[in-house]
């Protein structure tokens, strides 16, 4: 058991905090407004994990806090059951770790294994997005009240200009119905283990719904940093598409030109790379759930 000294902890707890909580408190402030955001708010609808939880920093699996009462004071949600505080240390009580927790932990790494063994593909330029407005109407479009880049005539041209070959289930499932015989894979729920791959944008995101299911196994350290790679992810996702968001400050990367796609895949390389390492972060943290679970069933 690795222990963190307080003022460790409390480094760790601030560094967190000033990473996540200015995304969460603007989302919970839109929230109450009904307003809505057509790039952030996908961190907080398509990942459910609450705002005021991705706020409350909490310790891995695996490590533990030198603690005082006082310290209930700045961390009450660490007075939970999950937590155990004996002797001037507090950590998760792993006897509260329950058989799906461990299955789901075993898929997650499975998952982290298949990606890392297999070589991405840096050729889809981010076209899903225009797959999921290809020959739509003015009101079937998701994002409404946002212009397109393109008239729909030329924008259903460049989809069907180049070879749409997306490999995430989740971003495919959104794909029109016109759109879904262009695209080269058929992707399916239970095909994802084979298919996904580590250039895909929306693999690489949700790495922050994984770490966030295992919560608070995983803890707040590596499940902040993966927020920060989806929130970057969701950024360049949203530049490439087809919608023009100029006027929030989000200049496009026009996939539609040659070099619009050579800007995408130089930042689709450079968040792979990030990824890659916490994918491999991620995976040591769900090996190690494993077979503590199946130590204390």
């Amino acid at each position: 058991m690795t222990v963190w000294g307080r003022e460790e902890w409390r480094r760790r707890m601030q560094e967190h905090v000033g990473r996540v909580a200015p995304h969460a408190d603007a989302f919970v402030d839109r929230r109450s407004r009904d307003a809505k955001h057509p790039v952030h708010d996908f961190l907080f609808t398509y990942y459910s994990f609450a705002p005021a939880k991705l706020k409350q920093w909490v310790p891995p699996y695996g490590v533990s806090l030198e603690f005082t009462p006082e310290d209930f004071a700045i961390c009450p949600w660490l007075q939970s059951e999950r937590f155990i505080c004996e002797n001037g240390l507090l950590s998760i009580d792993s006897r509260r770790f329950k058989q799906r927790e461990r299955e789901f932990a075993a898929w997650v790494a499975m998952l982290c294994t298949r990606i890392l063994g297999r070589a991405g593909r840096f050729s889809c330029y981010g076209l899903h997005e225009w797959a999921m407005v290809y020959r739509q109407s003015a009101e079937e479009v998701r994002h409404q009240g946002y212009e397109l880049r393109l008239p729909p005539h030329e924008l259903a041209a460049f989809v069907e200009s180049l070879p749409v070959c997306c490999s995430h289930y989740d971003a495919f499932r959104f794909f029109t119905p016109d759109a879904r015989p262009l695209n080269v894979l058929q992707p399916t729920l239970d095909s994802r283990p084979d298919l996904e791959q580590s250039a895909c944008l929306h693999a690489n995101m949700d790495l922050y719904k994984w770490s966030s299911k295992l919560w608070p196994w995983t803890g707040s350290d590596l499940i902040g940093a993966c927020f920060e790679l989806a929130l970057k992810g969701r950024d360049l996702d949203m530049r490439a598409s087809p919608y023009d968001l100029s006027a929030m400050g989000y200049a496009p990367v026009k996939i539609e030109t040659v070099e619009g796609r050579a800007r995408y895949e130089l930042e689709q390389r450079e968040l792979a790379v990030k990824a890659a390492e916490l994918r491999r972060r991620l995976l040591d943290q769900c090996s190690v759930l494993s077979l503590q679970a199946a130590a204390h069933p």
